[in-house]
Formats: structure tokens, C-alpha cells, sequence
């Protein structure tokens, strides 16, 4: 478990480290743990987040299946960051329970110099257990208005952004195609988890009704089953294999987070058909590559997907689903027209950049009101350092 590979790692850690992954303490003044192995959409906002902020702050990740170019330390490095060498304290920004639960750790027992924040993304109630680690936080973020209300504390809304020098709009789309080796045909896409909250059977019964009348059009289920779905993920391909459309309606193996920019400039279409999603990145993915979106309303979808840059429909809605693909199919112009303006609209509202600048000044709202605190109140500080 990631729990325990994070708990072995540190206590068994030696204080030794190459020199081109260890910093000094000073260098470091915020701390991104990902201590889940399993590729998601929190690691791909973590990596793109912590990318951003390096370019105006010493920011790093640390953890488990993080893409080489993204600035970053070992776990056992972690021991040398216990005191932070500048009087400034360090952030330590959690996506997960078990990020949560690290971070107390590290304040509370080790006695890391550390300020602890959680960004929250469910738009769900949390369990008793989550709570309580939330208490302990000394800072909130939300990723839109509805998950703030399921949050106990008051926390400040920052939505995702994308990396727009990452995700952009193909030049030629064939050429797209051909070096994935795709047929020549259009393409509509549904990329992430295979599962039945992520709707992949809604968007498969969709594309068994829209292909038969659209012969040039193929169909891209492209991530990763786990155990847990493999006999969901089986249903689907007798589905395919019954219609006879496995030729057009292919399943692909799931690809990093840097690799997967190229699929979406092969798409004509990208679908989010969740049944269930906390903020969704995918579709400011694909409208970052100029690619339109049809999409379910859940999530943050309906903040990200207007009329001029897709479709939105009823969550589990197969009928309405492929009407939106397929008035999208036949009307190449008005395709053409949304695609243009997924890539303004990502552009101007949900860059990567500014996620980044009202993350950092969180962070740094944050560090001044402890400082204020410890200046004017000594005793109220001690207090205040651990009363989350």
C-alpha cells in the first residue's frame, strides 16, 4: 500500500542523497506528495501545477509515478527537510487521505517546520475518517463551488488549469493519425479509468448507435482497467464484438501523462460521459487541443463546456449522447467553429498559469497569517500551529 511504502520509506531513509535530486532545506518551500502508483487525474494536475509554480517559487513533488520532467525529491530526502533553515515554514499540499495523514505525521511527531494543505475535488460527503484528517489541516482549497459545500471548514475556490504548451491544436490532423497508426477515418474519443462511474458503457452503447450510419468514423476508448472491472471492461468488448464494430471501436492501453496529448490531436471529438466525477480535467484537455466536447452534466463540466465549445447532456443518457456526437459528425463547420473555441476559451480562462498564481498566493496568504499571529500573539501561535 502506498500508506505503507511512504511510512517504510521514511523511517528507514538515510540521510545521504545524490546531489542532483537533493536540495537544501532553504531551496524547498512547498512540499506535492503523491503517494498513489496509479496513474489519475489528480497526479496529472499535481505534475502540471508543480511544473508551473517552479517557474516563481521552489516547488517539488515527491512520491510515486511522477513523469521525469517534473521538479522533484526522493522520499528519503524528506528527513533532511525537518527544519526548513530560513525561519520561513513549508507547505505541504495533500491531494489524498493518505497525503493528509503524512503531512500530520511529519508536524506532529517528526516536528517538520510544515503548513498543511488539502485541496479537495469530491462532490460528496466525506467519511469520518477524512474528516478528521481535514481538521487537521491548517489550509483548504476547493476545485469549484459545489465542493466547497461538502466541506465542513471554510476553503478557497481555485479551479484546475491546463498546460497550454502541452495540449494544443494538431497542424494536420492526418499526420496525427498516421503516427499512431490509426486507420484513416474520424475519430471521437473517451480517455481515463475504465469503469462504470466513468461512464465508458454509456459512451460505447452511444458509439454502437452512431457508427452504422457514419462509416467513416472510428471510435477511441483509450485507459486502464483494474481488477476490480476486468468483467465490466469484458462485457463492453462482447458488445463491440457483437455489433461487429471491434475494427472501428477500439480499446487501447492507457499512456502517460505526457504521451496522452498526442491523442487528443487525433480526435475529432472528445466525450466525458461520467456518471460521477469531482472536477474532471479531461475536457479542458481535449478543448486545449482544439478538440470540441460533448459531456456529461457533472462535476465541474458545466463551468468548462459551453454551448459555443460543445454539448452538454444528462448523465447516462445513451440517446442524447450520440445525438450530440452525431450533430457534431454531420455538420463539419460547426465542429470546426467549436473547436476554435475550446482552444480560446482554455486559453483565456484556464491556463495552467493561473491556477498556479492563485495557488501561490493561498500559499503565501497563509504563511503571512501565522507570521502575523506569532508576531503579535507568541503564545496564540504555538496555539495556532496545532489546532488543525
Amino acid at each position: 500500500m502506498a500508506q505503507q511504502s511512504f511510512l517504510k520509506g521514511l523511517l528507514s531513509a538515510r540521510l545521504r542523497a545524490s546531489s542532483h535530486q537533493r536540495r537544501a532545506p532553504g531551496q524547498i518551500e512547498v512540499i506535492n506528495p503523491n503517494f498513489s502508483r496509479r496513474l489519475s487525474g489528480v497526479t496529472s494536475t499535481l505534475e502540471r501545477l508543480v511544473t508551473a509554480q517552479a517557474k516563481s517559487m521552489k516547488s517539488v513533488a515527491v512520491g510515486f509515478g511522477l513523469h521525469a520532467s517534473v521538479p522533484q525529491i526522493r522520499i528519503r530526502d524528506l528527513l533532511s527537510l525537518r527544519k526548513s533553515g530560513n525561519g520561513q515554514q513549508r507547505i505541504w499540499h495533500a491531494r489524498r487521505n493518505i497525503e493528509m495523514l503524512s503531512g500530520v505525521v511529519l508536524r506532529d511527531l517528526f516536528g517538520f517546520e510544515l503548513r498543511l494543505v488539502f485541496t479537495s475535488a469530491s462532490q460528496r460527503q466525506h467519511t469520518v475518517w477524512t474528516r478528521r484528517l481535514i481538521d487537521r489541516m491548517d489550509g483548504l482549497i476547493s476545485t469549484s463551488n459545489a465542493t466547497a459545500s461538502y466541506l465542513e471548514h471554510p476553503s478557497t475556490v481555485i479551479g484546475h488549469g491546463i498546460d497550454l504548451e502541452r495540449f494544443f491544436p494538431t497542424v494536420n490532423i492526418r499526420d496525427e493519425r498516421d503516427a499512431l497508426g490509426l486507420p484513416p477515418l474520424r475519430f471521437v474519443g473517451c480517455f481515463g479509468r475504465i469503469r462504470q462511474r466513468k461512464g465508458t458503457d454509456t459512451f460505447v452503447e452511444a458509439m454502437l448507435k452512431v457508427l452504422p450510419s457514419h462509416p467513416d468514423v472510428g471510435a477511441i476508448v483509450l485507459g486502464r482497467t483494474t481488477r476490480a472491472h476486468k468483467h465490466y471492461f469484458k462485457r463492453l468488448n462482447e458488445r463491440v464484438r457483437d455489433a461487429n464494430l471491434s475494427n472501428r471501436l477500439l480499446f487501447l492501453p492507457e499512456v502517460s501523462t505526457v504521451e496522452i496529448a498526442k491523442w487528443y490531436r487525433a480526435l475529432d471529438i472528445f466525450v466525458a460521459p461520467q456518471h460521477w466525477e469531482g472536477f474532471g480535467v479531461t475536457p479542458l484537455e481535449a478543448m486545449a487541443s482544439g478538440v470540441p466536447v460533448v459531456a456529461t452534466t457533472v462535476g465541474a463540466f458545466p463551468q468548462l463546456v459551453t454551448d459555443e465549445v460543445g454539448r452538454l447532456v444528462a448523465p447516462g443518457d445513451v440517446d442524447a449522447l450520440a445525438l450530440a456526437i452525431a450533430e457534431l459528425l454531420d455538420h463539419p463547420n460547426v465542429c470546426a467553429q467549436k473547436a476554435a473555441a475550446a482552444r480560446t476559451r482554455a486559453k483565456e480562462q484556464f491556463s495552467i498559469d493561473i491556477e498556479a498564481d492563485k495557488v501561490i498566493e493561498f500559499y503565501r496568504t497563509l504563511i503571512g497569517r501565522a507570521r502575523i499571529i506569532a508576531d503579535e500573539h507568541p503564545l496564540m501561535a504555538k496555539e495556532f500551529n496545532h489546532s488543525n
